[in-house]
């Protein structure tokens, strides 16, 4: 390690008055550093001890400096493996090294830490005598983290163990710690040193486990580690918990204190160590490292906490970021918890005239945004349009991403029209833009199946078929939606056996936790083949299945992939309730809805099943209360707003008014629901609207014929 060495040379170079010292006589530093050695108040030229190492007399040159500077046998032996250490005989000075015996340095450093703590005021004779025998432990103890350095030089896995002899001799020695004032500077730098190297040693020789006792040991223990290092040893070891590879598992017991937080696993015991570091930094403890900034989102996005990220970001001093960037960097974090309104007015801000308006990173965020909510669609397009215009030069590989949003932004912005004709020019529009965005990235499944979704909802089965089965090849059949989307289609075309010959296969390749959604698309399909029977059967194992789920994972326990497929046990009841009223089996009716309630008291969907019950026993008044609750729990229900049209209609008189506006306002949340048309049709026909009344009548007939047994956009 170049950092190591260079720091190592100047260590050797700037050794202790007291211990060894360098007679600078004018020259560089390179030059004198092995010019002229002292020790015990005497000195010694170099030039006869290199003379006999060239000539690889080493035996005739320890005894030299044992004579000139009055040492025993593992002092010598210990400068003078430094000496070679210095001049780069890497090997020379480990065979040096090798005959110092770490039991009598151990000795030594007891006694004289011994010494040194029963010492008085004042310097007398002994306590100089002391402080020598101090500064030769010391000498010797850095001897060994040199034979450590030379092993590592030389590939040797041994290294690791050396140095952990270092700190162990200290440990022995101090049980209780490193004192706070030791009065050795040169002991303190070697055992610092020694901390540090120990688990990239570790690391290198593939021991990740003892590497991270070694972290932990050199942040636990009491080595008084100045504020820069501790702060690298901690930034290191979070860098192996994160990309490691290997479960560190909790801190021993011994280390735990009474109440103290305790990481369950890598990452928060990394994410903890790196909250450290960045407090450091906002105190100024220590310099600003952005890598730590970086290594945190990381952790914490792994971790799904963005809003903790967040705060750590507002956190920060000003000056380190541009306050454009610190609004991008939070815009980000907000939209990772879903918080997309806070999100955007950052973005406004950070995207503003006086800032940055043409940040393409932010364009794209913004414009992202916007398409999840049609009430803000229109700004989307223009973030999205701003987006194609920037998108060049070094950036023209996101342009296919620019056309997509631009997509998907005119897409929302059809259910904010209230216009027939303005929304077939966005769709077209729309269509238009996906397909472009396609041509920038060919290969990209979910592009291509949001194309062949827009395709299938705009009633162009045939290139929808065709983008999901292209969807389908890309993908290897690995993922369900593609199954559904195909499922549907070929429901919208009437094909309704091939549908479900390709739910049945798709059953067979999926396994037993993600098979509901399947099951529920299968029960419907049956219903539209008039198999009741059937349907309830199915819906029978999907009920199985969705209690066997809650009862094995429990509330909020699934994995991503299970949750993603799985299907509410209310919506399970509802759709029974609904099935059994057109078969007029009431009381099994009753039952369902009861069971809906129970697992979930206020729902438009529970309320709306027992409109439908009430309807199907012509019980008037109770279907319009029920209806009526539904859209009170939720105004912009589709299904509710079309059945109260419909009632409302039967009812006939002043109730008219009240019906076109409801079943226009379900067609404006849901342009191709073809019972609305159709009940639309019917109040413009007793309302004397014959024109009007045919035009609904078309696109009633049209839209059934293209019909799917669910809407397209439940395969998502």
């Amino acid at each position: 390690m170049p950092r190591l060495k260079s720091v190592l040379c100047k260590m050797l170079c700037t050794c202790s008055r007291e211990q060894v010292g360098v007679e600078e006589g004018g020259l560089s530093k390179d030059v004198m550093a092995f010019k002229e050695v002292s020790a015990n108040g005497l000195s010694a030229k170099t030039t006869e001890v290199e003379t006999k190492l060239d000539e690889g007399n080493i035996e005739e040159a320890e005894s030299s400096l044992r004579e000139a500077l009055s040492l025993n046998y593992e002092e010598a032996r210990a400068l003078l493996g430094r000496l070679e250490y210095q001049r780069g005989n890497i090997e020379a000075a480990l065979q040096v090294f090798e005959g110092i015996e770490l039991h009598a340095v151990k000795q030594r450093l007891k006694s004289s830490i011994s010494e040194k703590a029963h010492s008085k005021r004042g310097r007398s004779r002994q306590e100089l005598s002391q402080s020598v025998s101090l500064h030769a432990a010391s000498l010797l103890l850095e001897a060994i983290y040199l034979k450590a350095l030379s092993l590592q030089k030389l590939g040797r896995l041994t290294a690791a163990q050396e140095c952990k002899s270092v700190l162990d001799t200290i440990e022995t020695a101090l049980p209780q710690g490193m004192p706070e004032l030791l009065g050795d500077n040169k002991l303190q730098e070697t055992v610092g040193k020694a901390v540090e190297l120990l688990p990239e040693l570790w690391k290198q020789a593939g021991l990740q486990h003892e590497a991270m006792a070694a972290y932990r040991r050199a942040l636990l223990s009491q080595w008084h580690l100045d504020a820069d290092c501790c702060a690298r040893i901690q930034k290191e070891f979070a860098i192996l918990l994160l990309y490691g590879g290997v479960e560190a598992g909790a801190p021993s017991l011994a280390a735990q204190i009474d109440g103290s937080f305790v990481p369950k696993n890598n990452t928060e015991e990394a994410i903890l160590l790196l909250m450290i570091l960045l407090r450091k930094c906002c105190l100024r403890k220590i310099a600003w490292d952005p890598t730590v900034m970086d290594h945190l989102t990381f952790a914490l996005s792994l971790s799904g906490q963005s809003l903790v990220l967040a705060k750590q970001v507002e956190e920060v001093l000003p000056g380190i970021y541009a306050r454009s960037d610190r609004w991008n960097d939070l815009a980000l974090c907000y939209s990772g918890a879903r918080q997309n309104l806070v999100a955007l007015n950052l973005l406004r801000k950070s995207l503003s005239k006086s800032e940055k308006p043409n940040d393409l990173s932010a364009l794209l965020l913004a414009a992202k945004i916007c398409t999840e909510d049609f009430h803000l669609a229109a700004e989307g397009v223009e973030y999205a349009r701003r987006a194609v215009e920037n998108a060049k030069g070094e950036f023209e590989h996101l342009k296919g991403i620019a056309y997509r949003l631009l997509g998907l932004a005119l897409e929302r912005k059809t259910k904010a029209s209230s216009s027939d004709s303005e929304r077939t020019h966005l769709r077209s529009e729309a269509l238009k833009f996906l397909e472009e965005a396609i041509i920038w990235e060919k290969q990209n499944p979910d592009w291509i199946f949001e194309l062949g979704l827009e395709y299938a909802e705009n009633r162009n089965l045939n290139l929808a078929l065709c983008y999901v089965k292209e969807y389908l090849d890309l993908t290897s059949g690995s993922l369900l939606k593609g199954w559904r989307l195909l499922a549907l289609i070929l429901s919208a075309q009437k094909r309704y056996s091939e549908a479900e010959t390709v739910l049945d296969a798709a059953l067979d390749e999926t396994g037993k936790w993600e098979q509901g959604v399947l099951l529920r698309t299968k029960a419907k399909l049956q219903i539209a083949q008039s198999s009741p029977m059937n349907a309830i059967e199915t819906y029978r194992l999907l009920l199985a299945l969705v209690q066997a789920q809650r009862k094995s994972f429990g509330a909020g326990k699934c994995t991503p992939k299970v949750e993603s497929e799985r299907v509410p046990e209310v919506g399970v009841w509802q759709d029974l309730a609904c099935l059994y009223s057109g078969l007029s089996r009431w009381r099994d009716a009753e039952i369902c809805l009861e069971k809906a309630k129970a697992l979930k008291n206020y729902s438009a969907e529970t309320s709306h099943a027992k409109g439908v019950l009430c309807e199907a026993r012509n019980q008037t008044q109770e279907a319009l209360a029920a209806y009526t609750n539904a859209l009170s729990v939720d105004p912009d229900h589709v299904p509710s707003k079309v059945s109260l049209g419909a009632l409302l209609w039967r009812t006939g008189g002043k109730s008219l008014p009240v019906a076109r506006s409801l079943l226009s306002d379900a067609l404006r949340l849901d342009p191709t629901n073809y019972v609305a048309w159709y009940y639309l049709a019917m109040v413009h026909k007793d309302g004397g609207r014959a024109s009007d009344a045919v035009d609904c009548f078309q696109a009633a007939c049209m839209l059934e014929e293209s019909a799917p047994i669910e809407k397209f956009s439940s395969a998502c």
